[in-house]
């Protein structure tokens, strides 16, 4: 099995020599862009296995390049961001971003959250793990919920779209990908039947599905997983 290669987008020369020294420890290969177009070109003439990307690249940021390669590419990005406010997390996460870390950062978090992407990513080598969020567990295989131990019956759509939202949390899908993963036999839908499903999960899932902790709207651009208790 090749040994994946990390791409690390950092201007900062000492964040990127950490980051490089961490991964390379774990056996990673690694290779450093320090701005926005030696990253595009790195990453298109290398094809890495994942990126970790800084958000205030020069000459194009980190938003623009998530935009441009999520138009071409499905490889795994970790953002880096000194920024905590939750939209520009939000904003990361609606062009594609994975996962993000806001500076100053652990290392050895930065390292357990690339090798749990890239388990995602190419499936662990063996079956799906449970996904354990905030009181539910969702068995993938055997198309199975419960919440607090208890069976939780479920449509095969209610499961897909279940599914889709907790295998990345916080992670916003707008209505269209969603409609996407339910509906791949091409048939016509409209975006409300993931409003119908959303509140038939809501209904099955939430102690109260008016203050919903799991599927939280995200105004104006879709919806997200949450199981850490937050509202909306």
């Amino acid at each position: 099995m090749p040994t994946p290669l990390i791409l690390i987008a950092e201007d900062d020369p000492n964040i990127a020599a950490l980051v490089e020294r961490y991964l390379s420890r774990e056996g990673y290969a690694t290779h450093i862009a320090a701005d926005g177009e030696a990253t595009l070109e790195a990453f298109r003439r290398l094809s890495p296995s994942l990126l970790v990307l800084d958000l205030m690249l020069p000459y194009v940021d980190g938003w623009e390049i998530c935009r441009r390669l999520r138009a071409e590419s499905s490889v795994p990005i970790l953002m880096l961001t000194a920024r905590a406010e939750e939209l520009d997390r939000v904003l990361g996460l609606t062009l594609g971003a994975d996962d993000y870390l806001v500076k100053p950062f652990s290392p050895r978090e930065m390292v357990a959250r690339v090798k749990a992407i890239l388990r995602r990513a190419t499936g662990g080598g063996g079956p799906p793990l449970p996904l354990v969020q905030g009181g539910l567990c969702l068995y993938p295989e055997q198309h199975r919920l419960t919440r607090d131990g208890h069976e939780v019956p479920l449509t095969r759509s209610e499961f897909q779209l279940l599914h889709t939202l907790m295998s990345r949390p916080g992670r916003v899908f707008s209505r269209d990908e969603l409609l996407n993963r339910l509906h791949t036999d091409g048939a016509v839908v409209i975006d409300r039947v993931v409003d119908v499903h959303v509140g038939r999960l809501r209904q099955k899932l939430e102690p109260n599905p008016a203050q919903p902790r799991y599927i939280l709207t995200v105004r104006g651009a879709g919806y997200k997983f949450s199981g850490d208790g937050d509202h909306a």
